[in-house]
């Protein structure tokens, strides 16, 4: 059923729509976020547009107002969720009229274990207005299913979508078993950095920084692999033979342990926290000892520092002392003295966070670490 819409005489300024449908989702109100963006259909005539340029930005502030503390993470799932309905009401509505039988068909999933869907979702619904017939298989799609379905259905290329960089290792696979399926691989999202360096360094055959360059990159056509050759992990990424990556990886457990039991010497609050408190340190040291794994993974050492400067503001935004972060680093470092790249990149860490102008302390309970 199609809600109701207000009437608005005349056009209404993209601005003015981005603050109108802000104020519906904000307020958790779905059907005025329907009303919103099919108004503003009406006026522009362009469902990329109001894909790309109404829903996308309002959703990437709903991110920007999460990290500030300013939305609890019920409204932030709430306002997604609303997104998504929205989309859905755009793809169905009676009127429409895209893609084609014959048009060339794609797949579009998110990796496994990326359960950040809409920006996918976005691509997916682009592309279909572009004509192509999209296969999206949505969140996390575990890659054996994946490929199942690459050898079922045939698409000529397959977008894959993440955007927390902790999956790259999981994507590395993917895009490897894509490509032995004879399908190229064109990479996406947050994951994959600003500049797709993450994408290059997978051995993808293309990356876009959003949902009009990816289907611009896909218009002009990726080459397909040759014939599938074995093809192992340190052939795109020959530091991998170090062993360092995998063995931070697989000593998270115990790094994280070890780490939380020498803290309470080095950061006296530590012993006055509640068991919950405590549970969020060790949930937040376990997220810092897999940005480091996946920095080492992808031999970046800005994508771990950037980690931890956003960890330190998400901190001071929720009124928690950012200062613990620095002896947690200095104790992992220790952990790891026998891995030359791992101390270089919790000591760049370091040297950034001493560096760092720390934003206005938000008053309120937070989280530790």
């Amino acid at each position: 059923m199609t809600p109701s819409r207000p009437h608005h005489p005349g056009a209404v300024p993209l601005d003015d729509a981005r603050d109108l449908l802000w104020s519906a989702v904000h307020q958790g109100d779905e059907h005025r976020a329907a009303a919103v963006v099919l108004d503003a259909l009406e006026s522009s005539g362009d469902a990329e547009t109001v894909l790309l340029d109404l829903i996308a930005p309002v959703q990437a502030r709903v991110g920007t107002e999460w990290a500030a503390n300013r939305l609890t993470v019920a409204q932030e799932h709430t306002a997604t969720a609303i997104h998504e309905r929205v989309i859905a009401v755009l793809a169905h509505r009676p009127d429409r009229r895209d893609g084609t039988p014959n048009g060339p068909r794609i797949t579009v999933a998110c990796v496994d274990g990326e359960w950040h869907a809409l920006p996918a979702r976005l691509l997916a619904e682009v592309l279909r207005l572009r004509g192509w017939r999209v296969d999206f298989l949505g969140a996390h799609v575990p890659t054996p299913h994946l490929i199942a379905h690459l050898h079922r259905t045939g698409p000529r290329a397959v977008a894959l979508s993440s955007s927390v960089p902790t999956h790259l290792p999981t994507a590395h696979m993917a895009v490897t078993a894509c490509q032995a399926a004879g399908v190229p691989v064109i990479a996406g999202g947050a994951a994959f950095g600003p500049d797709g360096r993450h994408a290059r360094a997978l051995g993808a055959d293309g990356w876009a920084p959003d949902a009009r360059g990816a289907a611009a990159v896909l218009e002009r056509g990726l080459d397909r692999p040759g014939p599938p050759a074995v093809h192992q992990t340190v052939d795109d990424l020959p530091h991998l033979a170090d062993q360092e990556y995998t063995i931070v990886a697989a000593t998270t457990h115990q790094l994280v342990k070890q780490t939380l039991a020498d803290l309470e010497d080095r950061f006296e609050p530590l012993r006055g926290y509640t068991e919950r408190q405590r549970r969020h340190t060790a949930e937040d040291l376990a997220h810092i000892v897999e940005y480091l794994a996946t920095s080492l993974y992808v031999a970046d050492v800005e994508l771990f520092t950037g980690f931890v400067l956003w960890t330190a503001d998400i901190l001071t935004a929720r009124g928690v002392p950012a200062r613990s972060l620095d002896p947690a680093l200095d104790l992992l470092a220790l952990q790891l003295k026998d891995f030359p790249r791992a101390c270089r990149t919790l000591a760049d860490a370091r040297e950034a966070l001493g560096n760092r102008t720390p934003p206005p302390e938000t008053p309120g309970p937070g989280k530790p670490v």
